[in-house]
């Protein structure tokens, strides 16, 4: 079987904007192009699956016109994968959002340090070690 060249155009859109959504710094373009990553990697195992055709039981159709059963369920089991994910990183996102009130993550000055190779400088800031810290929403 030939792929149609309009899905196969289709698949590669919806790979190629998840992977640029996927590289932004704003969690909500992040949690879009996982959801288009897995649309478009569903979309790509339904067109790797062959030509439609009847139910994969024997007695009830001949087998060379049975379909393959095997891209549905790993159809089913991305799907099911994909919105685990997505209720994940809307966790991650409700979480930030509640801490900093920002969709975007900005830079750590201590990743920029660990970046660059440079050696950590320690400080007394004066704070106990010891000392436990609450969140602000703690209840």
């Amino acid at each position: 079987m030939t792929p149609n060249v309009t899905l196969v155009a289709v698949v590669a859109c919806l790979l190629a904007a998840g992977f640029y959504l996927l590289l932004d710094r704003s969690l909500t373009r992040v949690l879009l192009g996982i959801l288009l990553l897995g649309n478009g990697a569903n979309l790509l195992l339904l067109s790797s699956g062959g030509p439609a055709g009847g139910p994969p039981i024997l007695g009830v159709t001949a087998e060379e016109d049975m379909a393959d059963p095997l891209p549905q369920a790993m159809i089913l089991t991305a799907i099911v994968i994909t919105m685990g994910m997505a209720a994940f990183v809307l966790a991650i996102i409700y979480r930030h959002w509640r801490l900093t009130q920002r969709d975007d993550v900005v830079d750590d000055v201590e990743d920029r340090r660990v970046a660059t190779g440079g050696v950590a400088d320690v400080e007394d800031d004066g704070l106990d070690e010891s000392a436990e810290t609450v969140p602000q929403d703690a209840p």
